[in-house]
This record gives C-alpha cells, sequence and structure tokens, in this order.
C-alpha cells in the first residue's frame, strides 16, 4: 500500500499548503473575519482541480497497484469456482 500512503499525503499536503496561501491572502486582502471557513472551502476546490494534474502520475502508479489486486483477486476466485466445479 505504499503508492496510497504517497499519493494520500501527498493530496494532503498539497491542500495544507494551498489553504496556507489562501488563508494568508485572505488575511492580508480581508483581516481575520472568516478566515477558517472561506479560505477552507476555497482550498478544498483549488487542491483538488490541482491535484488532478500535478499528482497525476502518484495516481496511475497508485490504481496500478489496485489493479494488479484486483486482478489477482479474481484469478483466486475463477480457481476457487473452478475446482468447484469439478466436484
Amino acid at each position: 500500500m505504499k503508492p496510497f500512503v504517497i499519493y494520500t499525503l501527498l493530496r494532503l499536503g498539497l491542500f495544507v499548503a494551498t489553504y496556507a496561501v489562501l488563508g494568508a491572502l485572505w488575511v492580508l486582502f480581508r483581516g481575520t473575519e472568516g478566515v477558517l471557513l472561506a479560505p477552507f472551502l476555497l482550498a478544498v476546490v483549488v487542491s483538488s482541480v490541482l491535484s488532478v494534474k500535478l499528482l497525476r502520475g502518484h495516481r496511475d502508479r497508485f490504481a496500478a497497484v489496485v489493479q494488479a489486486r484486483a486482478e489477482r483477486a479474481t484469478a483466486r476466485f475463477e480457481q476457487v469456482k473452478s475446482r468447484e466445479d469439478e466436484k
């Protein structure tokens, strides 16, 4: 599950960095009123859009691991099923 952990940490890091930048800009231009909610919601959207572009390689590696695991599970299921059919 290493690709999952790496991808998750990168997504979290991207969100935190985005929130920090947007929060700092919010305080700079609007003051401290509403600094928690508005930048948070905007950071969710912005970091999601950025992650589509910036984390594509990590997401693809994670998807490959999941695909390989699903194929192995399907192959094992088919083996068990064929053994049951023989009986």
